[in-house]
């Protein structure tokens, strides 16, 4: 029997109005994503993939449909509970990074957790532990400032796991790395997902997209096609 899926959106619209104009950002997107998926989203400039990254990231809420987060309709959801479903849930991955430069590799891994109110023993340990499935156990006391673009982007990973999330959502993660740094960077979403984790990747590149199991291009808001591999 087959698993709930983590995520099911039916029906999705996210309107805009600019000035007299309705802009239909997402129009009627119907989506699912089962546990352990690994997925890439992609799409021209207005396609809607921003828009669709900002709901399921719960950052955003759509004008209408529903949004089913491991059982929860977050599509209602007021800006406080939105928020405490994204520390819970949601472990993201920019493309800029945003690790704090006066905190070391360790300290920017545990900022999650020191918002969910974690001891600082059991802190400590859990980055440690991030910090050693990204291949960074030796470079917990350097600062970003201290690191290679691939390394940062390593901390950022070694962040978004902290919490255990059921998604890893990564904003175009390759970027600002060069082809070398992104295949060696996609080579750990690749074990992660192996490892059971939920991975979702927005991105323009389509060598990167090469690397999930599915690949979902959107067009004008809407879906048009969804390839598993």
């Amino acid at each position: 029997m087959p698993s709930p899926a983590v995520i099911t959106m039916q029906s999705l619209c996210r309107y805009y109005e600019m000035g007299d104009q309705l802009v239909k950002a997402l129009d009627d997107v119907s989506l699912a994503f089962e546990p352990n998926g690994y997925a890439a989203i992609m799409g021209p400039s207005g396609s809607g993939k921003s828009t669709l990254m900002n709901i399921i990231g719960c950052l955003d809420t759509p004008t209408s449909g529903t949004y089913i987060l491991n059982g929860e309709n977050v599509a209602q959801m007021d800006d406080d509970e939105l928020a405490r479903v994204r520390n819970r849930e949601i472990g993201f991955v920019f493309q800029t990074f945003n690790l704090l430069p006066r905190l070391n590799c360790l300290q920017n891994v545990e900022l999650p957790l020191i918002y969910a109110g974690v001891e600082p023993e059991e802190r400590r340990e859990r980055a440690e532990s991030a910090l050693g499935r990204v291949g960074l156990q030796d470079r917990i006391a350097h600062r970003p400032s201290e690191l290679s673009g691939g390394q940062i982007q390593r901390v950022a990973i070694a962040r978004a796991l902290i919490n255990t999330p059921s998604i890893i959502l990564a904003d175009e993660p390759t970027g600002n790395l060069d082809s070398t740094t992104s295949h060696d960077i996609m080579e750990i979403f690749s074990e992660l997902s192996r490892a059971g984790n939920t991975i979702i990747l927005i991105t323009h590149e389509e060598e990167i997209a090469l690397y999930t199991k599915r690949i979902i291009r959107l067009r004008d808001g809407r879906v048009e096609s969804d390839e598993r591999r």
